[in-house]
C-alpha cells in the first residue's frame, strides 16, 4: 500500500469502483442470460411452427411440382425461408457451440416433433453467411442473385447467424430451409463484454476515478500542510502558516494545532526566562552564603558549607546549561563531517588526549552548531571515562532506500553494565566509575546530546563494544527530511 493517505484512499476508490462494476456486470449478465433464454425459447417456437408448416406443405406436394414452387418463391423475392431441394444433406462449417444456439436447436426440434406426427430425418445447424452452402455443388449465397436472399438473410454489413434445417422428405430428396431467428443477433444479446458496453464502462470508470482522485487530493492537501508544520515545529524551525481551507474538521484541527504551537512556544520562552531568572537570583544569595561561611571560626564546618554551596552552584549552572543546549535555533545546512570532527579532535589532542579520526568524506544536511554540541558532549564523556577514542562515519540505507549517516564515538574504557544502559539519559544519573573520574560532572551531558539529536530528526544509542568500551552511535537522515529514523541495530 502507498504510504500517503491520498494514495491509499485512491486505491480504495479504484478497488471499490472495480468491484462494484464487476458485481453489477455479473448481476446484469445473469439477468440478461435469463431474459435471452426466455426470448430464444419463445422465438424458436414461432420459427419452428413456420418450419413445420413449410415441411408439411412440401410433403403434401407431388415431387415434380416442388421445383416449380421453389422457383415461384424465388421470383416473388422469397418467403420466410430460403428453400432448396437437394439429393443429400449438405455439410457446412457450423458455428462453435454456444449455449443459446444449442437451446434454440433443442426447442426447434421439440416443437417440430410436436407439430409433425411422423417426423422424418432432420438436421438443424447454425452457420455464418460466409460458410453457408446452399447446393450440392458447393455454391454459397454470393453465387445466387441478391433478390433470392436479400429479404431473408442478413449478410452485410454485420452478418447474422443463419439457421439451416434439412429434412429428408423421401429417400434421395432433402428439403433445405435457411432463415434468420426473429432476433438475428440473439447470440450477442446476453454478452456483458460487448465492445460498446466495455467502452461505456471504461469511460464511467475513468470519470469516477478522476473525480475521486481530485477530491482525495483536495481533502488531503491541508493534512499534508499540517504534517509539514508539525515536522517543522518539532525540529524547532519556523512553522508555516496553516491555511484555513478544507472541511470543517480539518479547519478546526489546523486551528487547534496553531493554538497549541503558540502555547508551547510561549511555554518554552517562559521556561527560558524562568531558568535565567532563577540562575541570576540564586547567584547572589549563594555568594552571600559563601562570604558568611568565611566568617566561621570552625574550619571543618566552613569547609562543609563551601562544599554544599559549590554543589548548589553547579546544579544551578547545569540546569541552565541543559535548557540552553537543548534549544538551539539555526537553519540546516550541508555539513562536511570530516571538517567538523577534525576541529573537535584537534582541541582534544591539544589537551593531551588520544583521539583517532577515520575520515570518510561524507556530508550531512543538518544544523552545524547543534550537531557539534551533541558530538562534543559525547566526545567529552568518552575522554573522561575512557582511555582512547575512535571516531568513524559511514553511510547506510534501509529497505525503503532511505540513506542515513552513522557517527560512531567509541572509547576504550570499562564500558557500562547492560542493566544501567537505559538509565544513562536520565538527568543527574552517574555511575560509580563516572564519579571517580569526573568529580565535577552533573550527569546531564548524555541527556542533552540525545535531545539535540532527536531535534535533528535522528536517534542516539549507547552500546557496549564487543572488544570493550562504550560505543555511542548517532544516526541522522542524510537529507535532513526524513521524519522517522529506524532504530539502530544492537
Amino acid at each position: 500500500m502507498p504510504s500517503s493517505l491520498a494514495g491509499r484512499l485512491s486505491i480504495v476508490m479504484v478497488i471499490g469502483v472495480l468491484f462494484t462494476q464487476m458485481a453489477c456486470n455479473a448481476f446484469w449478465s445473469s439477468q440478461m442470460r435469463k431474459e435471452s433464454e426466455i426470448e430464444t425459447k419463445v422465438s424458436s417456437q414461432h420459427l419452428a411452427h413456420s418450419a413445420a408448416s413449410t415441411i408439411r406443405y412440401f410433403l403434401g406436394l407431388p415431387p415434380k411440382y416442388r421445383p416449380l414452387i421453389i422457383q415461384q418463391f424465388r421470383e416473388m423475392g422469397g418467403t420466410r425461408f430460403f428453400v432448396n431441394m437437394t439429393s443429400a444433406p449438405l455439410v457446412m462449417k457450423t458455428i462453435p457451440s454456444a449455449s443459446l444456439a444449442e437451446l434454440a436447436k433443442q426447442q426447434i426440434t421439440l416443437t417440430i416433433k410436436e407439430d409433425i406426427a411422423k417426423l422424418p430425418i432432420m438436421r438443424i445447424d447454425f452457420c455464418w453467411p460466409i460458410d453457408l452452402v446452399i447446393s450440392k455443388d458447393g455454391a454459397g449465397i454470393n453465387d445466387v442473385p441478391d433478390n433470392w436472399v436479400q429479404h431473408i438473410l442478413v449478410t452485410k454489413p454485420n452478418p447474422a447467424p443463419i439457421l439451416v434445417i434439412q429434412v429428408e422428405l423421401e429417400p434421395g430428396r432433402w428439403l433445405y430451409l435457411a432463415s434468420l431467428m426473429p432476433n438475428p443477433y440473439f447470440l450477442e444479446s446476453h454478452d456483458p463484454l460487448s465492445s460498446d458496453r466495455i467502452l461505456f464502462q471504461f469511460i464511467t470508470l475513468g470519470a469516477v476515478l478522476l473525480l475521486s482522485i481530485l477530491v482525495v487530493r483536495w481533502i488531503t492537501r491541508p493534512l499534508a500542510a499540517l504534517s509539514e508544520a508539525a515536522e517543522a515545529f518539532g525540529k524547532g524551525e519556523g512553522m508555516p502558516t496553516l491555511p484555513k481551507t478544507g472541511s470543517r474538521e480539518i479547519v478546526n484541527t489546523a486551528g487547534a494545532f496553531s493554538d497549541m504551537a503558540e502555547r508551547i512556544g510561549r511555554y518554552i520562552l517562559d521556561r527560558e526566562r524562568l531558568f535565567v531568572s532563577i540562575s541570576h537570583d540564586l547567584r547572589t544569595p549563594i555568594m552571600r552564603l559563601k562570604l558568611r561561611a568565611e566568617l566561621l571560626d570552625d574550619d571543618h564546618i566552613r569547609s562543609e558549607f563551601h562544599e554544599d554551596l559549590d554543589e548548589l552552584d553547579m546544579m544551578v549552572k547545569g540546569a541552565l546549561q541543559c535548557v540552553k543546549d537543548s534549544d538551539i535555533y539555526e537553519n540546516p545546512t550541508c555539513i562536511g563531517l570530516d571538517a567538523l570532527l577534525s576541529r573537535l579532535v584537534r582541541s582534544a589532542r591539544l589537551a593531551g588526549h588520544e583521539v583517532i579520526l577515520m575520515e570518510s568524506g561524507i556530508s550531512v544536511q543538518s544544523k552545524p552548531l547543534a550537531l557539534k554540541r551533541a558530538i562534543g558532549n559525547l566526545l567529552d564523556n568518552a575522554l573522561y571515562y575512557g582511555e582512547r577514542v575512535i571516531i568513524s562515519v559511514n553511510k547506510i540505507a534501509d529497505s525503503s532506500e532511505n540513506t542515513y549517516i552513522e557517527i560512531h564515538i567509541r572509547d576504550h574504557g570499562p564500558g557500562i553494565p547492560e542493566e544501567a544502559l537505559h538509565n544513562l539519559f536520565d538527568p543527574y544519573v552517574r555511575l560509580e566509575h563516572g564519579r571517580n573520574h569526573n568529580m565535577n560532572g552533573l550527569g546531564l551531558g548524555l541527556g542533552i546530546a540525545r535531545d539535540i539529536v532527536l531535534g535533528l530528526g535522528g536517534v542516539l544509542r549507547l552500546n557496549n563494544h564487543p572488544e570493550g568500551g562504550l560505543d555511542a552511535i548517532i544516526l541522522l537522515p542524510e537529507n535532513g527530511d526524513v521524519q522517522q529514523v529506524p532504530p539502530l541495530s544492537e
